[in-house]
């Protein structure tokens, strides 16, 4: 699971001399085209590495529990993982550049009692943007670090569930790559489990209540629908789209939308086992200015408890 910066409202760094301009701006634009250039060398290679490591997968898989990839693909799971996310976006801007966020994504579950766990989702994001706007300069940092409390039950049911707060820290190092403002909010996630499906929706809405009072107030909400069909020898079929609306903004710029999806595999790295994806989405809505598409390429460090 993972957020969306398509919809920050964005406020331009203050100006600069000429000449203090174009240096810091040609700096930034190399910057800028290494990051495209490993955005499309990850995509393109997360591509082929399902199909590369699925050739050599370790004789441990047979010694993994049957349901790895239905553990690997619940996000409130009883088991350690660290997803690595890498979300490329072309033609984004003014001048139609390249975009790349790559999210660390770590979840950890505590069990509370026999009967709750409380699951922690930490997303650290790390940012490249081109030139976004007039006056508004492309740069590569760090972004706001979202921190997620799902408490559910220790023992599932039919439909499996979390909910609890989440926080947004103002960690961005620069005006444009975050809000600027600490935002609370609550956030749920519901799915169920059926036969070789597993589906389900995380939903959460952020509200500042705290910041400069000149950066916009956040109010936006970021729903995550998710589906997945798994198939033999832990391939799957995927879609996990991430739809967001920011309600401080007009109608016609409120919503990012975006239909694809894709396909994943369970593989090893010698004893550990790791679920790799690709997915490719179309954004049927979207504000002036973003991407028409993207590409996401995941790959999630899984820690099963020893039997």
């Amino acid at each position: 699971m993972g957020q969306s910066y398509d919809a920050i409202t964005l406020t331009g760094p203050p100006k600069r001399s000429n000449h203090g301009l174009e240096a810091s701006h040609y700096l930034k634009h190399k910057v800028a085209r290494l990051w495209r250039s490993l955005a499309f060398s990850t995509i393109h290679c997360g591509a082929l590495a399902i199909g590369m490591l699925s050739a050599n997968v370790q004789p441990t898989c047979a010694q993994e529990p049957s349901d790895i990839a239905k553990q690997a693909q619940n996000p409130i799971a009883s088991l350690i993982s660290v997803p690595f996310e890498n979300d490329f976006n072309p033609y984004t801007g003014v001048n139609k550049e390249d975009s790349y966020v790559l999210e660390m994504k770590p979840v950890i579950p505590i069990r509370l009692s026999n009967d709750w766990t409380l699951i922690t989702r930490t997303i650290i994001p790390v940012i490249q943007v081109p030139d976004l706007a007039p006056a508004v300069y492309g740069t590569t940092g760090l972004g706001d670090v979202q921190e997620s409390l799902f408490l559910s039950p220790t023992k599932a049911g039919p439909v499996i569930w979390g909910a609890g707060p989440v926080i947004s820290i103002p960690t961005a190092t620069e005006n444009i790559l975050g809000t600027k403002k600490l935002s609370v909010g609550p956030t749920v996630v519901v799915l169920r489990i059926q036969g070789h499906w597993l589906f389900g929706s995380l939903v959460q809405n952020l509200f500042s209540v705290a910041g400069p009072s000149g950066r916009p107030d956040v109010n936006q909400m970021l729903m995550q629908p998710f589906g997945n069909y798994n198939l033999p020898h832990k391939w799957y079929l995927t879609s996990s789209p991430i739809i967001t609306a920011n309600w401080e903004v007009r109608p016609s710029e409120r919503w990012v939308v975006p239909v694809g999806g894709g396909v994943g595999k369970i593989v090893h790295f010698g004893k550990l086992p790791v679920n790799i994806y690709t997915q490719f989405f179309r954004n049927v809505q979207r504000p002036d200015g973003t991407s028409s598409w993207s590409a996401r390429f995941q790959m999630q460090l899984l820690f099963p408890k020893k039997r």
